[in-house]
């Protein structure tokens, strides 16, 4: 891809995004809008973004099959590129969300998020990453879902399953030098896309940048 930057218009005010996307535009691939700025002003927020770029619409949908169809049959209606759900609800969760939202996107599934420790993991009685990543990722893509979202450290192996044609997108990225912040698990731009990461979320090293374009431009560039 020409461009394989998503940036995480993390914020709660719909103006600091748009004001953020329209400095962005052309810098970057895709711009997320995630629960935050989706709690906070709903459909307008996709339909503000999406002026200045692809939206990669990261709710993670996680509940009954039909609820999910029903969500993501709404969500089509509002012209989305990428739609995240959760791998963890199971295939028939996973095949409803992408019947729902039909040809209107493509349907990410999560896998781990890159937040989850491993010792969180094993307090919750679960395996570790390196073990349920694979196996939700092979669900998933079984499901229909076109993509997947793992952590940087989870590409190597989850694109030796799943093969070249299925799209990877890789959160917790992080220019080096830069605080990893709440991600148990994250790297460098050049790792993750060397590893096979397609797309690549990245949040606050752009966002919070004294010249958020440069930044973009810089990690852009650094591929």
């Amino acid at each position: 891809m020409d461009n394989p930057i998503i940036v995480a218009l993390d914020l709660p005010r719909l103006d600091e995004a748009e004001t953020l996307a329209r400095e962005l535009h052309g810098h970057v691939g895709y711009f997320k809008v995630g629960l935050e700025l989706f709690a906070a002003h709903g459909a307008d927020a996709v339909r503000a973004i999406r002026r200045f770029g692809p939206i990669f619409l990261d709710v993670k949908l996680h509940d009954i099959p039909t609820t999910v169809h029903r969500a993501a049959s709404r969500f089509a209606e509002l012209e989305i590129d990428l739609l995240t759900v959760h791998a963890s609800g199971g295939p028939q969760m996973v095949s409803a969300a992408v019947t729902g939202l039909g040809d209107a996107g493509r349907v990410l599934a999560v896998t781990v998020l890159t937040s989850t420790s491993d010792e969180e993991l094993a307090a919750m009685g679960m395996d570790p990453a390196a073990v349920q990543v694979p196996r939700l990722a092979e669900l998933a893509v079984r499901a229909g879902a076109a993509g997947l979202v793992c952590a940087p450290q989870d590409v190597g192996e989850v694109r030796r399953l799943v093969g070249p044609d299925v799209l990877l997108v890789t959160p917790g990225v992080r220019p080096a030098g830069v605080a990893d912040q709440d991600h148990a698990r994250a790297a460098t731009p050049q790792a993750a896309r060397a590893d096979g990461a397609d797309l690549l979320v990245i949040g606050r090293p752009i966002t919070r940048a004294d010249d958020p374009a440069a930044a973009a431009k810089d990690i852009l560039a650094s591929l």
